[in-house]
């Protein structure tokens, strides 16, 4: 189907930075073809009239845990290891796979609806968020949380085990060309030394690349460091992380001989800031990961400790939390933020060539926004508005690889209110 965007504000790449300007956006089968004058011979199936709306390239969420969605607000207030061991935990014992994939419905509800199109997510029941990111048309790179240590020269049971759910997922969603599979080793406190480095091989083996918890608080790098005399980020380094395309997520609490060993090996640092305030763990060095040329993109962490999907918010929290601990307004600006939420996320989850940006040659991955929202009136500064005006409630439609998934603000191949409905049931029978 062709589909043109008749003359419609759009956000558009202008060499390393962004622009707005009035455009046609012709999208033929999933891709952009033309953004700007309607190519001869272009006929639109359908044309959608741009007046008075903006369209961007969807958004990214770099760093989240979907099925953790009926958590929300279960494991408020309290310290980092209280709410991962004390609550969290016991309630994922009681999650059945049933569980996890309308978890994984309503945080794609949510995401779609505040623009995101692209999720890279950390799960644990296997086939559910799958194959909910299937039915729902969303674009998402998915790894299993993997945990275990080494027994001599193997990993021991459960280790392997979760290595291999992946693999089956990617082989059992082979056909599914918006979904993309990574290793998710955990975290240094329940991945030991060895098993990192076996993690690593099977990456190099596998061509996938690999997404993990870095030094994210105080206690983690206390308890690295006195077992293995070194920060979490150079344990990491040293263990193989980082030999193949990284993703680390949070990296909170890092020295500038840590941001240099991420600069060095190309890791990109997802930095989730409602997550990292909410938990107590402090601010990520952004600005100075910056400075030195880290490519730094943006997540919510999981519905558990944000305790909302919503990259809008993340933009904002992004913008200003640094201005305050910098006592300098212009660091990381609102045009960084915007190409950490697009562009960055694209370029950690090695998809730049396909998605992050409204350009010809890519896939149409698109969320419209609404100009007539009070939050966008004036439109002084459409790109500074996205980190600092705007809600997430101005999406009104969103397409993935060229197909409709959000039309004015339902969503096309998810039952709402089922979904809805069900996630009520599973809190009432194990959220304590």
């Amino acid at each position: 189907m062709n589909i043109l965007f008749k003359n419609i504000r759009a956000i558009v790449p202008n060499g390393d930075s962004d622009e707005v300007k009035e455009v046609n956006i012709c999208v033929s089968g999933e891709d952009i073809v033309a953004v700007g004058d309607v190519p001869a011979g272009f006929k639109a199936d359908r044309e959608v009239d741009g007046t008075r709306k903006l369209a961007i390239p969807g958004l990214i969420n770099c760093h989240t845990h979907s099925y953790m969605s009926f958590m929300r607000n279960a494991a408020d207030d309290l310290s980092f290891m209280d709410w991962l061991f004390g609550k969290v935990d016991p309630i994922e014992q009681k999650m059945t796979d049933e569980d996890a994939y309308w978890g994984a419905c309503l945080a794609i509800i949510e995401m779609v609806k505040s623009g995101t199109t692209c999720f890279n997510d950390m799960h644990m029941n296997k086939m559910q968020t799958t194959k909910a990111v299937k039915e729902s048309g969303i674009r998402a790179v998915i790894g299993r949380g993997i945990v275990g240590s080494m027994e001599g020269d193997k990993p021991d049971e459960g280790g392997l085990r979760r290595i291999n759910d992946i693999l089956e997922e990617r082989e059992a969603f082979k056909d599914c060309d918006r979904m993309t599979f990574c290793l998710a080793p955990h975290a240094p406190y329940t991945v030991d030394a060895p098993f990192m480095r076996y993690i690593s091989d099977v990456a190099k083996k596998e061509g996938m690349n690999i997404h993990v918890h870095l030094s994210e608080s105080v206690s983690e790098i206390e308890g690295v460091k006195e077992k293995h005399g070194c920060s979490p980020i150079k344990l990491a380094a040293d263990n193989g992380l980082f030999d193949v395309p990284c993703i680390a997520a949070h990296c909170v609490q890092v020295d500038e001989a840590d941001i240099d060993i991420m600069k060095e090996h190309g890791v990109s640092v997802v930095s989730n800031p409602a997550s990292n305030m909410k938990l107590g763990n402090g601010f990520a060095p952004i600005p100075a990961m910056l400075k030195k040329g880290v490519n730094v993109c943006l997540g919510t962490d999981g519905a558990a400790s944000n305790n909302r999907l919503n990259l809008f918010h993340e933009m904002s929290l992004m913008a200003l939390i640094h201005k305050g601990t910098e006592r300098d307004p212009q660091v990381v600006s609102a045009a960084q933020v915007f190409r950490m939420a697009t562009i960055n996320g694209a370029k950690a989850l090695g998809l730049s060539d396909k998605i992050g940006s409204l350009e010809a040659g890519k896939k149409a991955d698109i969320a419209i926004l609404d100009l007539n929202s009070p939050s966008l009136i004036p439109d002084n500064n459409l790109i500074a508005a996205l980190s600092y005006s705007v809600s997430g409630s101005e999406v009104t439609d969103v397409m993935v690889n060229g197909e409709f998934i959000l039309e004015d603000r339902k969503m096309k191949f998810l039952d709402e209110e089922k979904v809805y409905s069900k996630v009520r049931e599973i809190t009432k029978r194990i959220v304590v």
